[in-house]
């Protein structure tokens, strides 16, 4: 495949700066150094921390990472200020992303300086972020909106009294690919950045654009987060041009889930379930017609291997699920069923589908043993559990369970009442098993203050995953009901004989 990009790409990663300004999201020092950690060991270039002038946490998050000898270089956003730039180098950061508003827009509106002032202020910027020891991104904010002939002259200027790299900002999504490719060339003077917003759901293909149109790097964050609609996901970028483009960008791809799914835990913020490359349902199956493609041939309904960004196939049953399915899901589960026992179970699996229900897991394995007539035995059962709760009361769980015949009682405290009762089922059963909780899904079924909650949970266990769900009035009760639904099936053992014929 013919390589259409002058140079190496360089990826820029803000999820610590502008990821973080999602509505919302607040890392702390120890959580963003986690990221930059990961960060680093995937192969990201420049690490945007933060902005030093924002808090005394922002300034220890910079330090902390700056002195922690990752292998990325650490950045943090200033304003064309003396006392911003001060901040940085006295946090340790390597650089600066030095962002000045180049539109008239932003000039006049936000700023209320003129064309000739804003020039001063980042021409003056540059040469005292430099004077202090810094590298220097000189950055255009609102540059697809801007006069271009005055963004050039900014920017040759800027290079003129030192600035390393500059950028060219679409700060809010107004850009297109074709104008990228007219509006970068004329920049490329020294090395661009393009740094991109998704408001239209263009960002990834602007960023592309730029790319081939001359930048040399890209401005990303993990899973797309940002301010509005996000910016461009690096994990959606960085396939793009190995799969699309037939680039070798240099980043660690089987890293990009595993990644992706730590920022998602440590912001707060779920991955949408069809999102490329990452999303739930990336690379799970249900269609019949599909899943008996891929179970022949994956390349005829996936357009990457699962394995190549760290993730795994998954085939989900359904009422669109055809009897090759059915059997692979099953014989994973350990049931061989014969031929009329199967003809059952996708049976009863498109009734329960037509119904408007959605199946797990631990529902396939009840229809098995019902329709096969093997005796399930659940290794768990509940005795009792205790929530206390409340606007003065840290959030705190009880339970006793029956674990195997013993009586074993756990306590744990959480963020919330749910979070606590599954901490202690998890402590509760860890001697026999280190559960760990995967996903959490809540629906309301019904509607007021007395609404029936579906809730389903995804556990996994040695690399084994089942989803499990609970439906009750009561959202704690339809939690606890979900996990150790989901608990008894991955206990089960191993070696029990799921293949009995009925007569």
């Amino acid at each position: 495949m013919i390589v259409l990009f002058g140079e190496s790409i360089r990826f820029f990663d803000t999820t610590l700066r502008d990821g973080e300004q999602t509505p919302g999201v607040s890392l702390t020092p120890d959580a963003k150094l986690e990221i930059a950690t990961h960060l680093a060991e995937v192969g990201v270039h420049v690490i945007e921390v933060g902005s030093a002038a924002a808090s005394l946490g922002e300034r220890e998050s910079i330090r902390a990472i700056a002195d922690a000898g990752l292998s990325a270089e650490c950045c943090t956003y200033v304003r064309a200020l003396p006392g911003d730039i001060d901040l940085a180098a006295d946090a340790g950061a390597d650089s600066v992303h030095l962002v000045v508003p180049v539109s008239d827009l932003h000039i006049s509106k936000k700023l209320r300086k003129t064309r000739d002032e804003v020039s001063e202020m980042a021409w003056s910027a540059v040469e005292y972020a430099k004077e202090r020891g810094l590298i220097v991104e000189l950055s255009g904010e609102d540059a697809s909106r801007a006069d271009q002939a005055f963004l050039a002259e900014v920017f040759r200027e800027g290079v003129e009294r030192g600035a390393d790299r500059l950028c060219f900002c679409d700060t809010v999504g107004l850009l297109t690919p074709e104008r990228a490719a007219a509006m970068i060339p004329p920049l490329c003077f020294a090395p661009l950045s393009i740094h991109c917003h998704d408001d239209l759901g263009f960002a990834l293909a602007n960023t592309v654009a730029a790319l081939r149109a001359g930048a040399t790097a890209a401005h990303v964050t993990v899973n797309g987060l940002g301010e509005r609609a996000g910016n461009t996901s690096l994990e959606e970028l960085v396939m793009a041009l190995e799969v699309l483009y037939g680039v070798d960008t240099g980043i660690k791809t089987e890293e990009l889930y595993h990644l992706s799914t730590h920022v998602s835990r440590l912001t707060g913020v779920p991955l949408p379930t069809n999102k490329p490359i990452v999303g739930e349902m990336a690379f799970t199956h249900e269609s019949g017609i599909h899943a008996h493609g891929v179970m022949r041939d994956a390349s005829t309904y996936e357009p990457i291997r699962p394995e190549q960004v760290g993730r795994k196939r998954r085939i989900v049953l359904g009422k669109h699920s055809g009897s090759a399915a059915v059997e692979a899901a099953l014989h994973d589960m350990g049931y061989t069923p014969n031929a009329a026992q199967l003809a059952e179970i996708v049976a009863r699996i498109k009734q329960i589908g037509d119904a408007g229900v959605r199946i797990t897991d631990a529902d396939i394995m009840a229809i098995a043993d019902t329709v096969m007539e093997i005796e399930f035995k659940p290794c768990i059962e509940l005795r009792q559990f205790t929530i206390v709760s409340g606007s003065n009361a840290m959030p705190t769980a009880s339970v006793t369970m029956l674990v195997h015949g013993d009586e074993i009682t756990g306590a744990a405290v959480g963020t919330g009442p749910v979070d606590a009762a599954i901490r202690a089922l998890q402590r509760s059963v860890a001697a026999v098993g280190n559960i760990r909780l995967d996903e959490y899904r809540v629906d309301a079924i019904t509607g007021g203050t007395d609404a029936v909650v579906d809730v389903t949970v995804k556990l996994s266990r040695n690399g084994k995953t089942v989803t499990s769900r609970g439906a009750r009035t009561d959202i704690i009760m339809a939690s606890v009901e979900a996990v150790i639904a989901g608990m008894n099936r991955l206990l089960r053992e191993e070696h029990e004989n799921r293949s009995q014929d009925s007569d």
